[in-house]
């Protein structure tokens, strides 16, 4: 099995303007090289057929994505609507400034078939492609954001990957997300 990095996760992952939120440590030839020559601790079926996520501890410095909110630190929330690229529709989104996660555990590679790239417009040379990856403290899926299941069941045209919105699931994401924020920060100089 040939996994290869989208062009899609290569700009989240990897963006050009370093973020202390972003994979660290490496590049993504050294990211997409060792998920080829090692194998996962833990593979878990995705929300579609086509969705695999690969759990392998964390081999870097990379950081949670998500910090728990409590009273302490609920005044560092911030939102703003926000598109993942030039093509989508900007959602409201919402982040800690200020916060620094720990150090992950796990990275929880996301990944989609060569067939349903295909069908989203992405040709790949291997038979996976990452679309994304989640650092955790545990060897687990976080649930996916409410706004990307609405966007997947919108469909391709908008960003989305035509699998039908799962009430269950819906509310499953949005316990966690009720109790939890993405964070942002910067490269201390």
């Amino acid at each position: 099995m040939l996994i290869t990095l989208t062009p899609f996760a290569q700009s989240r992952l990897f963006p050009r303007q370093r973020r202390v939120n972003s994979i660290q440590d490496i590049t993504p030839d050294q990211f997409v090289a060792h998920l080829n020559e090692h194998q996962p601790d833990r593979v878990i079926d995705g929300y579609a057929s086509f969705c695999k996520l690969h759990v392998h501890l964390n081999w870097t410095t990379t950081r949670c994505l998500t910090i728990p909110i409590n009273d302490d630190n609920r005044h560092l929330l911030r939102s703003g609507y926000e598109a993942r690229n030039k093509d989508e529709l900007p959602v409201l989104t919402r982040w800690f400034e200020g916060l620094l996660a720990p150090v992950a555990a796990y990275l929880v590679v996301i990944l989609y078939s060569r067939a349903q790239l295909e069908k989203e417009g992405e040709r790949i040379a291997g038979d996976w492609g990452i679309v994304g990856c989640l650092a955790t403290d545990e060897p687990a899926e976080i649930p996916m954001a409410p706004i990307t299941m609405m966007r997947n069941a919108l469909g391709v045209a908008e960003g989305g990957s035509d699998v039908p919105l799962d009430r269950a699931a819906y509310q499953r994401s949005v316990r966690y997300w009720e109790q939890h924020a993405n964070w942002r920060g910067t490269i201390p100089a």
